[in-house]
């Protein structure tokens, strides 16, 4: 059987990551979540005062930013390390870093430095991404390509419900505010803007469980190795 390129994109707190990494444990697959690797990118950037509004000063310091994925205990599970230090717990739960990860995304460069290490990730397939712009930048030709919404108060319904889990204290209209901030930064950014890729299938699973949305995603991805495969 031909391993294929997954590509999910679609938009914050739609269960992106979730999804992906279920379908990449069926398939022993890689997983990549490229959301980590711009979050990553966002906390060299605090730790290291670097002016985000200054595209010329981030750039000199991407430089310095060496990103990598490393398997941990779980099956197809990876923890993403920031010049040798394993930083996953910290990128999800400091406040300072989803403030800031949308701004650090849209700029330019860091897309262009981010985006040929996700190629590169890429080269021998058998790989599942997610992110904002896997099918219409990073994997153009994709074997599959899905692109994931839900109504935005079940996505911050669903936000919320993982941040009090983290022990954070916010509210409803607080986390409602910063997924709109995200969503139209995401949109509307210059450089490579969230949207749908014109051969992609859209899931909205604003009413589905977890396990119904694997098993429908399950169908699309054997029907893809299938062709590939022919």
């Amino acid at each position: 059987m031909s391993n294929i390129i997954i590509a999910i994109d679609g938009y914050s707190s739609c269960g992106k990551s979730t999804l992906a990494k279920q379908v990449a444990k069926a398939l022993l697959y890689r997983y990549i979540d490229t959301g980590a690797m711009y979050r990553a990118t966002a906390l060299y950037l605090l730790r290291n005062h670097i002016d985000i509004y200054h595209p010329e000063h981030v750039a000199k310091a991407l430089n310095d930013i060496h990103i990598n994925f490393r398997i941990n205990k779980a099956p197809q599970s990876q923890d993403i390390y920031l010049n040798g230090e394993n930083v996953e717990e910290e990128i999800r739960v400091n406040p300072r870093v989803v403030s800031i990860v949308s701004d650090v995304s849209a700029i330019s460069e860091v897309r262009r430095f981010l985006v040929k290490q996700q190629q590169k990730m890429g080269d021998h397939k058998g790989i599942v991404m997610d992110g904002r712009d896997i099918g219409t930048v990073v994997f153009p030709h994709a074997e599959l390509k899905i692109f994931v919404t839900a109504d935005p108060k079940i996505r911050t319904q669903r936000r919320l419900d993982e941040l009090k889990e983290k022990g954070q204290n916010t509210t409803f209209d607080e986390v409602l505010a910063n997924l709109a901030k995200r969503d139209h930064i995401d949109t509307t950014r210059a450089d490579s803007p969230l949207k749908k890729a014109e051969d992609a299938i859209e899931l909205d699973n604003s009413h589905m469980s977890r396990e119904d949305q694997f098993n429908l995603v399950y169908d699309w991805v054997k029907q893809k190795i299938q062709q590939a495969s022919a």
